[in-house]
């Protein structure tokens, strides 16, 4: 599991450190996103990497293992507002995270129809403000929705709920994400 971890952490500061290079000496190519206003650098050497310094959703959008996550945030109409000033402090849970939901779950939540539902559930998993992880106090603490979360931190880690912080201090222009195994769901 540690070495998971540092997997995790090593490729989500590789992506950081790319995307603040200038892609020198390969051969690179720029195209925008349109649907999260994000410049990306495609190198030789098969890299995608958001031109600049990332913000939460770019950092987010070029994490393959994050994509759930990018998809309902997307859908539910919170891109602009996590791409604002911040600064927010994500708890973002993991592609599997989201398939351990009962069956039917995300399916449910994706729908138009269901999208206050849905912001309400991703504004749980955000704090106001950027808690690093040396700093997270074991406390209840007010998230962006409303209610509370408990972070705990002990010399097993991070936990927030339920959920154990399986990377820690990605951080980006506006925030930091820690990457969650466990989608945390509100009361």
């Amino acid at each position: 599991m540690m070495t998971k971890n540092l997997l995790m952490t090593a490729a989500l500061t590789a992506v950081v450190s790319i995307a603040s290079a200038q892609c020198g000496g390969s051969k690179a190519s720029a195209s925008a996103n349109a649907d999260f206003g994000q410049a990306t650098a495609s190198s030789d050497a098969g890299v995608i990497a958001p031109i600049g310094e990332p913000d939460l959703i770019d950092l987010a959008v070029s994490v393959e293992d994050l994509s759930t996550l990018v998809t309902a945030v997307k859908a539910a109409g919170l891109v602009e507002t996590l791409k604002g000033k911040g600064p927010f402090t994500i708890f973002a849970p993991t592609n599997k995270a989201f398939a351990d939901l009962p069956a039917g779950t995300l399916d449910m939540l994706l729908k138009p129809e269901n999208k206050e539902k849905l912001v309400k559930v991703l504004t749980y998993h955000v704090v106001p403000g950027m808690v690093m992880a040396k700093d997270v106090p074991t406390a209840d603490v007010k998230t962006v929705q409303g209610q509370t979360v408990a972070l705990k931190k002990d010399s097993m880690g991070v936990t927030v709920n339920n959920a154990k912080v399986v990377a820690a201090d990605v951080e980006a222009t506006n925030g930091v994400i820690h990457v969650i195994d466990t989608v945390i769901l509100p009361k």
